[in-house]
């Protein structure tokens, strides 16, 4: 009896045995790692990589990665060697083909610039502005002050309105991206992500205004439409919404209306019993003023 029972528990350990060796090598295929194992290689950092920084020979090794290899992984050195990071890659994170610009494209802050974008540097006054609460990737409004070229300037004296809306922050200073402890830096000058056309506002309105950004949600993309404001207006008030309209100077009167040659139809009405009949007898050719001749 007892020769049985051990000649059972010896059975059981040489299957378990042999069913953890069978596993084992499963895993190891699956894996692709570990001794006979076909394993596969891919480039990971050697360093951080911040956004500008070319990648250089010494900046990346090959290592076996387990399992299925990242989307755009990179497997050749010569494939990223010389290339500037678009985005930030952290020590052993896998070098992937679209965090990085094409060969030639450059490094620094021009890399990080979109096709149709521009970067524009805009001054941030460190008392007023958002000095040392901007980081990149934000989302600002752009404000203007200023003395407008019209005799508004006479009477509202300066004025100020929102030029640029949901515009992002691509750099602040010399930070290409955001601290990884959240910790604002002071800076004098913030790069903005715009459009061609956004960078000629930009460019007018720091030569001949004060400009001034205003911090916004970053999930908050809608436009609003504020209808600009005045000297004059933070002390008489001005109705909600109203839209600045330069004022009439002294003396001023308005011109005569244009007038325009309208012919009006002379008609008769005869009644005739229960029938009504109106008649064009004739025609007349007066002059009214154009918005009443359309009518």
């Amino acid at each position: 009896m007892q020769n049985r029972l051990i000649g059972v528990i010896v059975f059981a350990v040489l299957v378990a045995l042999g069913a953890s060796i069978v596993l084992y090598q499963v895993l190891i295929r699956r894996l692709g790692t570990g001794p006979g194992g076909s394993a596969t290689m891919v480039l990971v950092a050697t360093r951080d990589l911040p956004v500008g920084s070319v990648v250089g020979p010494q900046d990346v090794e090959t290592v076996k990665w387990g399992g299925p290899l990242p989307v755009g992984a990179i497997q050749k050195p010569e494939e990223i060697t010389g290339r500037a990071a678009v985005v930030p890659t952290y020590r052993g994170a896998p070098i992937l083909n679209a965090n990085f610009a094409p060969k030639g494209a450059g490094a620094g802050l021009a890399v990080t610039v979109p096709p149709g974008k521009r970067a524009v540097a805009v001054k941030v006054d460190q008392v007023v502005g958002l000095a040392g609460f901007v980081l990149p990737g934000m989302r600002v409004d752009v404000i203007a002050t200023g003395e407008p070229p019209d005799k508004s300037k006479e009477v509202l004296g300066t004025q100020a309105r929102t030029i640029l809306q949901n515009i992002e922050v691509l750099s602040a200073g010399q930070n290409l991206q955001p601290d990884r402890e959240g910790k604002p830096v002071p800076v004098q000058v913030v790069n903005l992500l715009v459009t061609p056309e956004e960078a000629e506002i930009l460019s007018l309105a720091g030569n001949e205004t004060r400009i001034q950004l205003v911090l916004r949600n970053p999930l908050d993309h809608e436009k609003a439409e504020p209808p600009g404001t005045a000297t004059a207006y933070l002390f008489s008030g001005r109705p909600a919404g109203k839209q600045i309209v330069p004022p009439k100077p002294r003396g001023y009167k308005p011109p005569p209306p244009k007038m325009q040659t309208v012919v009006v139809p002379v008609k008769m009405e005869i009644i005739a019993g229960a029938k009504k009949e109106e008649v064009k007898v004739g025609e007349i050719v007066e002059e009214r003023p154009a918005s009443e001749a359309k009518k």
